[in-house]
């Protein structure tokens, strides 16, 4: 499992962590180190220097006279090992960092404590008499407390992060913005123009993305009436034509067939034509049983005779979908199905409630179609099998696609292992 996060916002805001981490441990160190530390250190000194005028020649430190004049003079206390357990010695906590500081201004192994509750005293065991031991009194001095230097790294940290995040989420609102929409051309969608803001290179990216989409609706709506006008323009002669044909004398009927046949497969191009550059963007999508829908598209296939279709239907919940648009993708698949495989062909359905999906395959038990040539079915003027007598314009799978993409699902094609085509659909459960 990889740590490291793949999205720029993530690594973003990770390369900030780390260089506020940086920026956070240089600066406690720096000012332990170049504040904190000298001013221990400058502590140690007065009381090292105030022990040490404790045991000054002159001065009768073990005099209790003395040790009262010391008390008022310095608030300094001497006691002997007993008093020292008496008044507290036992619960003052030791310092290895005063201890050795200590222990070097003195001359000699000293031991120092810290009481842990009010009053604070440093509690100082003096190599000069190890008998005795020395308070000092410390205010405002608390074990427990968090360093206001602490305080305010953290703080800053914090904020830091804080505003390194608003930062990169206000540069990723655009990026994420435009790849919802890139998305949507994706699916054969136009997009609402763009909202062009943050930085610079940002906007350029999102007026050129405007531009683009704009240009794709533009050659869109070129090519549906360029197709809708020459549907036109091929109907009327056409319709000229079998009109002819009506004036053939009987014993030409055998041509006459041939003509109405041929009009026909040209009127099927022409709607398969139509039905490719239509979007079916203008059908209103309906909640519905897709099991309904394939009952449907069957019972209307059954008053074929030399045509079979086997159903295998599982329960499955309500989809939103465009139904229409859904059943010219069951009818063409199974009439592909009819067509190029089998007059036997069985239609299966299934959920998958981990994905939030739901399938329907159809299923011919003819000969298949090459693996290397089920890549390239989905393209536009692409047959399957011309061997078989492919007839159309093939378009038939591309619009197939089309449809299912604006769907947000997905097709595949795959050989069954006991011979045949399947055809898989999966639409999201929305």
């Amino acid at each position: 499992m990889k740590i490291l996060p793949k999205s720029a916002f993530g690594q973003t805001v990770l390369l900030i962590g780390i260089l506020l981490l940086i920026n956070q441990v240089v600066s406690y160190l720096s000012v332990t180190y170049y504040f904190i530390r000298p001013n221990y250190q400058q502590i140690n000194s007065l009381i090292a220097t105030q022990i040490n005028m404790v045991f000054l020649e002159e001065v009768q430190y073990k005099n209790k006279e003395t040790q009262a004049h010391i008390y008022d003079a310095t608030q300094i206390k001497i006691y002997n090992e007993r008093e020292a357990i008496a008044e507290g010695l036992e619960s003052a906590v030791y310092y290895q960092f005063f201890s050795r500081q200590i222990s070097e201004l003195l001359g000699g192994e000293a031991d120092v404590r810290i009481s842990s509750s009010e009053p604070f005293l440093i509690w100082v065991n003096p190599p000069q008499d190890p008998s005795v031991w020395i308070t000092i009194p410390m205010a405002s001095f608390s074990e427990g407390d968090i360093s206001p230097l602490t305080i305010y790294l953290l703080v800053i940290g914090i904020l830091s992060v804080a505003g390194g995040w608003i930062f990169v989420r206000r540069m990723n609102k655009p990026l994420h913005a435009l790849q919802v929409a890139a998305l949507k051309v994706g699916r054969g969608k136009v997009p609402e123009p763009l909202e062009e803001q943050g930085s610079s290179e940002l906007m350029a990216v999102t007026s050129a993305f405007n531009q683009m989409s704009k240009g794709i609706k533009q050659l869109e709506d070129d090519r549906a009436l360029l197709t809708a006008g020459i549907s036109h323009d091929l109907r009327t002669p056409l319709t000229r034509i079998r009109l002819a044909t009506e004036m053939l004398p009987e014993d030409q009927d055998w041509v006459k067939d041939g003509i109405v046949h041929d009009i026909e497969d040209m009127n099927d191009i022409i709607d398969q034509f139509i039905d490719y550059v239509r979007q079916d963007n203008q059908e209103i999508r309906e909640t519905c049983d897709l099991n309904e829908l394939i009952g449907d598209v069957v019972q209307a296939r059954n008053i074929e005779e030399d045509h079979v279709i086997t159903t295998d239907l599982s329960p499955l919940p309500f989809i939103n979908i465009r139904k229409i648009a859904i059943k010219r993708v069951l009818d063409n698949l199974i009439e592909n199905a009819f067509r190029y495989g089998s007059e036997h062909i069985s239609i299966q359905t299934g959920t998958d409630k981990k994905q939030k999906t739901v399938s329907f395959t159809v299923r011919d038990y003819g000969k298949g179609i090459p693996n290397e040539q089920i890549d390239n079915l989905f393209q536009p003027f692409t047959q399957g099998d011309t061997a078989r007598g492919s007839l159309g314009s093939g378009l038939g799978l591309a619009i197939i696609k089309r449809i299912v993409s604006l769907h947000e699902g997905s097709i595949k094609l795959s050989n069954h292992k006991d011979g045949g085509l399947v055809a898989t659909v999966t639409l999201p459960i929305n």
